[in-house]
C-alpha cells in the first residue's frame, strides 16, 4: 500500500531534533516513576483511599458501575433522579470526596452500553474497561499513525502511548474517553476502504455525542455519503434500542441531565474552568461575558472545522486526517474536560511520526512536548490555580498542524 507521506518545506527549515529515540525512553520511564510516586503519596494521605470524604481513583468509572448496578436493580428513570441515584452511589461507594455527588449526565445510549458492567466486581470490570479500551487505542493509533514505523521500534512506540500523560490521566479516572476516541481513529482509518465500517464507529459516538461533531462537516466536505448515511443508520439504530431498553422518558431526562452541565457546569463551574482546555473556559476564567464567551467560543470553533475540512480535501493520509479531526473536536467543543484529551494522542502520534520521518520544523518539537504535558497540568490546575492556557497550546497545535499539511503530497514509501 502506497502511503501519501510529507515532507518538510525545505532543507533549510529543518532543526536539529532534540526528541531522540533515547529521550523518548528517558521521558517515559521518568513519568511512569512520577506516576507511582503520586498515587503512592496519594494513597497514603488517604488511608489506601479509604478515608472519609476523600476522593480516589476511578471516581468517574465509579459513577458508571454505580449506573450499571441501578439499571440492573432498579430502572433508568432512577439513574437520571438525583435522589435516587445519589443514595446508590453512596450505598456503593460512599462519598466522592469534595465533589460530594457525580451525577448520570450522559445520554441513554451510553446507560445501555455500561449496563452490563455491574455483573462483575468494580476492580475487575474497571481493569477491563480500561485494558479493553487501551488496547483499541494503541492499535488505531499505531495504524494510522505510523509511529512504530517511524520510530524504528514498535516497542518504543506502545511505550510512548502507554506512559503517555493523556492515557494516564484518562484512565486514573476510569473515563471513557480512550473509548471514544478508538472508535474516532478507526472511524478515520476505514472511511475510504470500508465506509460501512466507518460509519458504524461514527454512530457509535452517540455513547457521547458532543464528540462527533466535527464528522459531519468532515463528510460533507469529502462527499463520504456512504460514511454518511452508515453513521446515521447506526445512531437511529442505538437511539432505537436505548429507548426500548431504558425507556421514553429518559429521552426527556437525558436533555435535562445535559442542560443542568450546561448551566452548573459549562457556564458557571470555575472547577470546571480550571481543568478545561477550552477558548470558553479560559474567557470565563476571565470573567468574560457569557455571550462574548459563546461568540468567541463560536469563532475559534468555526476556524477549527474549517481547518479540518481544509485538510480531510486536501489529503486522503489517514493520519493527517485522524490527528486534524481529533484537534478540531477538542477545540470546537465547549465542554472538554482534561481526560478528554486522549483524543490528542492521535495527533501528537502524526506529529511525532511526522517528523521523525521529513526531519523537524522550527518551534514544532517545544509545542509537541507542551502538549503533550497538558492533560497533567489541567489535572493539577484546580489545586494550582494556574492561569489556563489550554486553548493557547491547542491552537498552537493546529497552527503547526496546518503548516506541516501546507506541501503537496510525495510519495516517499510504500509498506
Amino acid at each position: 500500500m502506497e502511503l501519501p507521506l510529507r515532507s518538510a518545506r525545505s532543507a533549510g527549515s529543518r532543526v536539529r531534533g532534540w526528541l531522540t529515540h533515547d529521550r523518548f525512553i528517558l521521558y517515559s520511564v521518568a513519568l511512569c516513576i512520577l506516576y507511582v510516586v503520586f498515587l503512592g503519596l496519594w494513597a497514603r494521605v488517604t488511608h489506601g483511599f479509604l478515608a472519609a470524604g476523600t476522593a480516589r481513583p476511578a471516581g468517574d468509572f465509579a459513577v458508571f458501575w454505580s449506573a450499571s448496578h441501578v439499571m440492573l436493580h432498579g430502572t433508568a428513570a432512577q439513574v437520571y433522579n438525583f435522589t435516587s441515584f445519589s443514595a446508590a452511589e453512596a450505598a456503593l461507594f460512599g462519598s466522592f470526596g469534595k465533589d460530594s455527588f457525580l451525577p448520570w449526565l450522559y445520554p441513554p445510549t451510553f446507560l445501555l452500553l455500561i449496563t452490563p458492567i455491574a455483573l462483575l466486581p468494580f476492580l475487575l470490570s474497571y481493569l477491563l474497561f480500561v485494558g479493553a479500551s487501551l488496547l483499541a487505542y494503541i492499535k488505531g493509533v499505531l495504524a494510522v499513525s505510523h509511529l512504530a514505523r517511524w520510530s524504528g521500534n514498535a516497542r518504543l512506540a506502545v511505550l510512548l502511548l502507554v506512559t503517555s500523560p493523556c492515557v494516564f490521566v484518562t484512565t486514573l479516572f476510569g473515563q471513557n474517553s480512550l473509548l471514544t476516541a478508538s472508535l474516532a481513529v478507526f472511524a478515520v482509518r476505514w472511511v475510504e476502504r470500508y465506509p460501512v465500517r466507518s460509519g458504524i464507529c461514527i454512530g457509535l459516538l452517540c455513547i457521547k455525542p458532543q464528540m462527533a461533531m466535527i464528522f459531519p462537516f468532515v463528510l460533507i466536505a469529502t462527499r463520504a455519503w456512504r460514511v454518511f448515511a452508515s453513521a446515521a443508520v447506526t445512531t437511529i439504530v442505538c437511539a432505537g434500542l436505548s429507548v426500548v431498553v431504558c425507556g421514553v422518558p429518559t429521552v426527556k431526562l437525558s436533555f435535562l441531565a445535559a442542560d443542568l452541565a450546561r448551566h452548573v457546569i459549562l457556564e458557571h463551574s470555575a472547577n470546571f474552568w480550571l481543568a478545561s482546555p477550552t477558548s470558553f473556559a479560559a474567557l470565563r476564567l476571565g470573567d468574560v461575558p457569557l455571550p462574548i464567551a459563546w461568540l468567541i467560543q463560536g469563532a475559534v470553533a468555526a476556524l477549527a472545522i474549517a481547518s479540518a475540512c481544509h485538510i480531510w480535501r486536501k489529503t486522503h493520509d489517514a493520519g493527517a486526517r485522524a490527528g486534524i479531526l481529533a484537534l478540531a473536536t477538542l477545540i470546537s467543543n465547549p465542554y472538554v474536560w482534561h481526560y478528554e484529551l486522549a483524543w490528542l494522542g492521535l495527533t501528537l502520534a502524526w506529529l511525532l511520526a511526522t517528523g521523525l520521518r521529513a526531519g523537524w520544523l522550527r518551534g514544532e518539537q517545544t509545542v509537541i512536548v507542551l502538549a503533550w504535558l497538558l492533560p497533567l497540568y489541567e489535572l493539577f490546575n484546580r489545586y494550582t490555580l494556574l492561569p489556563q492556557v489550554g486553548p493557547i497550546v491547542l491552537l498552537l497545535v493546529l497552527l503547526i498542524v496546518l503548516r506541516r499539511t501546507r506541501e503537496p503530497e510525495v510519495s516517499l514509501a510504500t509498506v
